[in-house]
């Protein structure tokens, strides 16, 4: 048995243009998916992880390189030669079918025995926990439960990938959170490898076991989410994962993964922590999330402690957002509400002087771009 589910070994796929021209919207990817985990590629539109995903489909075959599936490469194989399902955004059901007939459909393609398809769709359904609307018709049920259609109309003909081509893209924001868990949980019982296709950051870090950050038809990172999240490997993935400080300047000293960096703007130097190898003289980006930076009204270190003034503020609930400047550096700042109170001396708010610290282990030095 393979050591991967599926494999993309140097994977090109390239499109020709109106114009003449030609472009790689897959360039040269390498990408191993585990038996059994959830993963994700994530990106903007236009980065390659749709096409990616229906190389591995066989909706498109590679320009160059192979997709490999349980070790076997697939060449040109079509769609249903291939141990794997998919489920798309717009469901695809069959308007005129009930919904066991939907779920039935590839059963029936495959001419297995009627007692097995009836047997299999009322397993298939009640996973899904639409066990008693076999008889409805798609139209009849909500956005949630079609996609749950289109999701057990996949698993009923027990692929051994299944891959989702952003299968939440068309539901409200309550319901798609509500469905992400849904789906994590759906996948840690049928225990089949889930390949995920999706732009939305925070889709990507609540469901994946692993998460490939691609950009421009090249996959710039792949990993838990915990490291696409605290240790982004470049400037775009800490730009593309959640909210982000940056701040430029030139080393001035490297030692042991601590990095002293001059930041020209503030006119001074700023401590951080990196895994690359940087000597003095390079120029590089120092990426601090909001949420790290800690407010005060004096100062608590003896480094990367500066005074500013608070330009904005916004309540949103479970934090305030605020907007400091130092020295005409903006910075985002959020800070947890942990306390319950109206007093508006809880809350800091515009005008106010204060001081920022950001931690040495919290501002992450990167190569600049």
């Amino acid at each position: 048995m393979s050591e991967f589910a599926v494999e993309l070994r140097n994977v090109v796929k390239t499109f020709q243009t109106p114009e003449g021209g030609s472009v790689n919207a897959v360039n040269h990817v390498d990408m191993q998916i585990k038996h059994g985990e959830f993963f994700s590629m994530l990106g903007s539109s236009g980065c390659g992880k749709t096409t990616s995903l229906r190389m591995v489909a066989g909706f498109e075959w590679p320009t160059e390189g192979e997709v490999y599936i349980e070790g076997e490469p697939q060449g040109h194989k079509p769609p249903f030669q291939r141990p794997v399902n998919t489920v798309f955004q717009n469901y695809a059901l069959f308007q005129h079918m009930t919904v066991a007939q939907n779920v039935a459909f590839g059963l029936e393609m495959d001419k297995a025995p009627a007692d097995e398809i009836k047997r299999r769709v009322g397993e298939a359904l009640e996973m899904v926990k639409l066990g008693s609307m076999g008889k409805r018709s798609p139209r009849q049920l909500s956005g949630g439960q079609q996609q749950r259609i289109a999701l057990a109309r996949a698993l009923v003909k027990r692929p051994r990938v299944l891959l989702l081509d952003e299968p939440l893209g068309a539901l409200d924001l309550k319901l798609r959170k509500e469905m992400q868990l849904e789906l994590k949980t759906l996948q840690r019982e049928v225990g089949i490898t889930f390949v995920f296709v999706t732009h939305d950051q925070e889709e990507a870090l609540t469901m994946s076991d692993r998460i490939a950050v691609m950009s421009h038809g090249k996959v710039l990172q792949v990993g838990a989410p915990v490291e696409i999240y605290e240790r982004p490997n470049c400037k775009f993935v800490a730009d593309f994962i959640g909210d982000t400080n940056f701040l430029s300047g030139e080393v001035r000293n490297s030692e042991n993964g601590r990095i002293s960096v001059f930041v020209p703007r503030l006119g001074a130097e700023v401590n951080g922590m990196s895994q690359s190898d940087f000597k003095p003289g390079d120029q590089v980006v120092i990426s601090i999330r909001p949420e790290k930076i800690r407010m005060s009204e004096q100062v608590t270190l003896n480094q990367n402690c500066f005074q500013v003034k608070i330009t904005n503020s916004a309540y949103i609930g479970s934090d305030t957002r605020l907007e400091v400047e130092a020295k005409g550096v903006k910075l985002k700042v959020w800070e947890q509400n942990h306390i319950s109170t109206l007093d508006p001396r809880a809350y800091h708010h515009g005008e106010q002087q204060a001081w920022v610290t950001l931690f040495p282990e919290n501002a992450l030095v990167l190569p600049a771009e």
